[in-house]
């Protein structure tokens, strides 16, 4: 081997690349620990990206509506301004529907909790009124008498004053970190605001990289692929928000024909908890049918009826067709990848695996395709009930075989 600089420079990377191998496998607490400060520092930017992203969705439609203006970026800056508004009067419309809902819900459960539970306390006492074996069964197998109550009430007063003397430390720790994410909040919002308004700067710079640094086919690829994630991505957060606001718009609608209580407060909820796909809406339906139980159990188990009906309607026809076809992902996909999601990030890992499992989905859909038509596979054979197939190998071994028999046949002539 020619020792060369290019050769020089491969030894000494390998050397140090060695080298930091043996280090990180000998002090795996300092690479956490170093790994967790760049995450705290780099986690407001990364949240200040995502909600550029977001915000970059309804954007686009508002710079539409202002073509009309001729400076690009008096154009952006109005764009911007009311990309916010907007979602400002969402957020205050939200709130201003919820805190009377709230206020007149709580203040209910208040006066209807009490005797909520004495009725439970009474059916169970009737119950042991009318089974005395049950009784004589929970006489049998509890233990209250054997209890050392002194001693259960010191142990109390022990863990009660522990607890206080951390309530100082605890106060200033609390201080603290909320100080640092109404920081990381700021800094989060301005960031986002800066990358909606150099968004086409920060895409050209992310190109000169990509060409820069990798082969020019690679670098074709990579914006291909980066474009079409942002499409998909794009096109899955207006299809969720369009089903959101669909089904909370069903549950309005239905609960009035049925006269239910808390229409505005649980549509408002489940519209809410329906952005997170597939499981979200049950979240919902669980906190509406407790706020009816209370004031009318009959009715929550009707609602609960009401909601697994509009659950299938919802489930079947609206969203393949909102965000199943905008995404381009069947829905045997969009299960999993909320199952896989979930189970990872929860709610956020849930959010972000369906646009990605439908990236995933459309490039193996292009590997495949490209594979299928370069082998010449007859599209016969691609079919839901294909024909008796029939394999070339198995064609050409047949041949070749009678193509023996025949000549051994004109040897023996």
């Amino acid at each position: 081997m020619e020792l060369n600089k290019k050769t020089l420079r491969r030894i000494f990377l390998g050397i140090v690349g060695c080298i930091l191998l043996y280090w990180v496998l000998n002090t795996p607490e300092r690479i956490t620990n170093i790994l967790s400060t760049v995450k705290n520092i780099l986690s407001p930017f990364l949240v200040g990206a995502i909600l550029a992203f977001v915000l970059n969705v309804p954007m686009r439609g508002i710079e539409r509506l202002l073509k009309g203006i001729k400076k690009p970026g008096l154009r952006r800056a109005l764009a911007i301004v009311l990309t916010v508004v907007a979602v400002l009067l969402v957020l205050t419309g939200a709130v201003y529907l919820l805190a009377p809902q709230i206020k007149e819900t709580v203040e209910s459960l208040i006066e209807k909790l009490p005797a909520f539970f004495s009725g439970l306390k009474d059916t169970a006492v009737n119950y042991l009124n009318e089974n005395p074996e049950v009784m004589e069964w929970l006489s049998n197998n509890t233990t209250f008498d054997s209890i050392n109550w002194s001693e259960l009430i010191q142990k109390s007063i022990t863990w009660i004053t522990g607890s206080l003397n951390n309530i100082v430390g605890l106060t200033i720790t609390t201080v603290v970190g909320l100080g640092t994410g109404i920081f990381n909040a700021v800094l989060s919002i301005v960031f986002g605001l800066y990358c909606l308004s150099r968004k086409e700067i920060l895409s050209r710079q992310g190109r000169r990289l990509l060409y820069a640094f990798l082969p020019e086919r690679t670098g074709d690829e990579a914006v291909r692929i980066l474009r079409m994630s942002n499409t998909i991505f794009s096109n899955f957060i207006s299809g969720q928000c369009l089903e959101a606001l669909i089904l909370g718009l069903m549950f309005a609608v239905s609960m009035t024909i049925f006269r239910m209580p808390y229409i505005p407060l649980i549509s408002v909820i489940i519209a809410i908890t329906a952005l997170v796909p597939i499981v979200g809406a049950f979240a919902g339906c669980a906190v509406g049918a407790f706020f009816i139980l209370v004031d009318n159990p009959m009715m929550a188990v009707w609602f609960v009826v009401l909601f697994l009906v509009l659950q299938q309607i919802e489930g079947n026809l609206i969203y393949p067709r909102v965000v199943g076809s905008s995404i381009g992902l069947p829905g045997m996909w969009v299960l999993l990848a909320v199952a896989v999601g979930g189970s990872m990030s929860g709610i956020g890992g849930m959010l972000l695996m369906i646009p990605l499992m439908s990236v995933i989905y459309a490039l193996i859909r292009e590997v495949t395709n490209n594979r299928l038509e370069k082998r010449g596979i007859p599209l016969e054979k691609l079919q839901d009930q294909p024909p008796e197939l029939r394999s070339r190998f198995r064609e050409q071994r047949q041949k070749k075989k009678l193509a023996r028999i025949i000549r051994k046949r004109r040897g023996k002539l």
